[in-house]
């Protein structure tokens, strides 16, 4: 009986890794990494949305082995033992999108998230990071598309397993002539092209980002309020923003979010806006959105100032992520099944006679002015860490305080299905 049970147990434990680490769904993301040769400043950009099942995270300032860094956590991770997105007092960001066509066999990648905490604390540059990759060939476990920038101006993706990794440089006219890349969650030297996924939002973003490089207008800007945001479906020919849509319809239209970049899975967006060099390395921004984009607004942090918000993290949960969830459930009011992948579109175009975007952006709008204007003072006159600071903690209180006010009939209870 006992070898039974036993078995039982392996068994269990065998369909328990499957399901937490074999399933590419459960942690898919939308991620580009962006030259500074088709940036309006010079300046790289590197970019993901965060998908995943996990059901909160938020920013945590950290002291690394030679570097601190800002870094994402899963809320429920005390010990940040993995990272998924970050940046250093260097000026190396790094971040990355599971890529399941590079694993030798299920259940490998359990260090993504490992490895960008170390590198985050040791890396100073693209440079540190590959040679990082090189130590590690054989030991580490992961199948990912890690992307990275520094203060040098390096945009690279690098497309990793256990034994090997091949690189893409967003600078190379060759690999990539548009001056960037993009990823989902497959990779382009893999043969295994079942087992990748993400084909569907690949198109979508690369439509997306054509568009913008004709337009010349490849801003983190752009990235937070178009790309990270977008609800279009190509393969049906559906667009939420072409609908004329009645806010008191008994019968509302839904939007199935599961295959658009902005998704029901996704609960934070990062957009790293690079350092113009080594010796300004303090300018590099980290422009996180908590939650799902199309509930949140955009805030700039810096490593330079020491410190993270309260309303960006928390003992437990962050204040502003909570915020977003909540709206959520009053875009998403049906959590039966897949239902719970259905966006009320009525909600979303029409709430207050203006639609979320709208309410959202005229917040963003103004911190991505305001932070304009200091970074330009900032770049001429160092600033003390005190002052950055203040800068962030001032700028977060307001936006959380302004969307608490903007949105105070949504939060109050909770929403009945519609």
């Amino acid at each position: 009986m006992k070898k039974i049970f036993d078995g039982f147990k392996t068994i269990l434990m065998i369909v328990l890794f499957i399901l937490l680490f074999g399933n590419s769904a459960l942690t898919p993301c939308t991620v580009a990494v962006i030259s500074g040769k088709v940036t309006p400043d010079g300046c790289p950009l590197l970019w993901k949305n965060r998908d995943t099942s996990q059901p909160d995270n938020k920013v945590i300032f950290m002291k690394g082995k030679k570097y601190n860094f800002l870094g994402v956590v899963n809320s429920e991770d005390n010990d940040a033992t993995s990272v998924w997105q970050g940046i250093n007092s260097k000026g190396f960001a790094i971040i990355n999108s599971a890529s399941n066509d590079l694993r030798p066999k299920i259940g490998v990648s359990t260090d993504n998230g490992r490895i960008m905490r170390i590198a985050l604390g040791t890396c100073a540059s693209v440079k540190d990071f590959e040679a990082m990759l090189k130590r590690t060939q054989g030991e580490r476990k992961v199948a990912a598309n890690f992307g990275v920038i520094d203060a040098y101006g390096n945009a690279c993706f690098f497309e990793t397993s256990s034994s090997s990794y091949v690189k893409f440089d967003a600078n190379d006219p060759v690999t990539a002539p548009s001056g960037y890349i993009l990823r989902t969650n497959f990779a382009f030297t893999s043969q295994k092209k079942d087992l990748g996924g993400g084909y569907i939002r690949f198109e979508r973003v690369s439509h997306i980002f054509e568009q913008a490089a004709e337009e010349k207008k490849l801003a983190y800007s752009f990235i937070l309020q178009e790309a990270a945001r977008d609800l279009v479906n190509e393969k049906l020919h559906s667009n939420p923003f072409s609908r004329d849509l009645d806010p008191d319809s008994p019968s509302p239209v839904y939007l199935r979010t599961n295959d658009t970049i902005n998704r029901i899975s996704t609960i934070s967006v990062s957009v790293f806006h690079g350092a113009p060099s080594p010796e300004k390395a303090y300018l590099a921004t980290m422009w996180i959105m908590l939650g799902q984009p199309v509930c949140s607004v955009a805030l700039p942090l810096w490593v330079y100032g020491q410190h993270v918000p309260d309303i960006l993290d928390g003992p437990k949960t962050a204040p502003m992520h909570d915020l977003s969830k909540k709206l959520i459930s009053y875009l998403y009011p049906d959590q039966r099944g897949n239902m719970k992948q259905y966006m009320n579109l009525n909600r979303f175009l029409t709430y207050k006679g203006k639609g979320f975007l709208p309410i959202l952006f005229s917040i963003e709008n103004e911190v991505i002015t305001k932070t304009k204007l200091r970074l330009q003072k900032w770049a001429n006159h160092k600033p003390k860490p005190k002052v950055v600071k203040k800068f962030m903690k001032q700028t977060a209180d307001k936006v959380y305080q302004t969307l608490k006010n903007s949105f105070a009939g949504l939060l109050k209870k909770p929403d009945s299905p519609q």
